[in-house]
C-alpha cells in the first residue's frame, strides 16, 4: 500500500510541477512535460514491481511505437484552440483526432503483421 502512494505522490508532483511552471512559462513547462517522465516513471514502477526485464522493454517497444500517432494530438490542440474554438471541445477533439491516429496507426502496423 505505501508503494502505491509513493507511485501517486511523485506523479502529483511532477503534473503539479509542469502546471505551475507553466503559468510562468508555457516553453518551461513544455520543456518539463515533453520530458519522457511518465514512461521514465512507469518502466521504473513496473521494473521495481516485477523484477521483470521483459516487461520493461515490452512496455519500451509499446511507448516508442505510439509516440508518432500521439504526436498528433499536439498539432490539433495548438489549432482548434487558435480558431477559437472552446478549451474543453478542443481537447475532445483532439483527443479524438489523436485515437483516429491510433486506429490508423495500428491499422498500418497490421498490415507489417504487427499485433498489437
Amino acid at each position: 500500500m505505501l508503494r502505491y502512494i509513493v507511485k501517486i505522490l511523485v506523479s502529483s508532483v511532477i503534473i503539479a510541477l509542469v502546471s505551475e511552471v507553466s503559468k510562468k512559462s508555457g516553453y518551461i513547462g513544455g520543456l518539463i512535460a515533453s520530458l519522457p517522465l511518465t514512461s521514465m516513471l512507469a518502466l521504473f514502477w513496473l521494473y521495481n514491481d516485477t523484477k521483470n526485464s521483459s516487461k520493461v522493454a515490452e512496455l519500451s517497444t509499446g511507448i516508442l511505437v505510439f509516440v508518432l500517432p500521439s504526436l498528433i494530438f499536439f498539432v490539433a490542440m495548438p489549432l482548434f484552440l487558435r480558431r477559437g474554438i472552446n478549451f474543453y471541445v478542443a481537447l475532445a477533439l483532439s483527443s479524438g483526432v489523436m485515437m483516429a491516429g491510433y486506429a490508423f496507426f495500428s491499422l498500418i502496423l497490421s498490415k507489417f503483421g504487427v499485433r498489437l
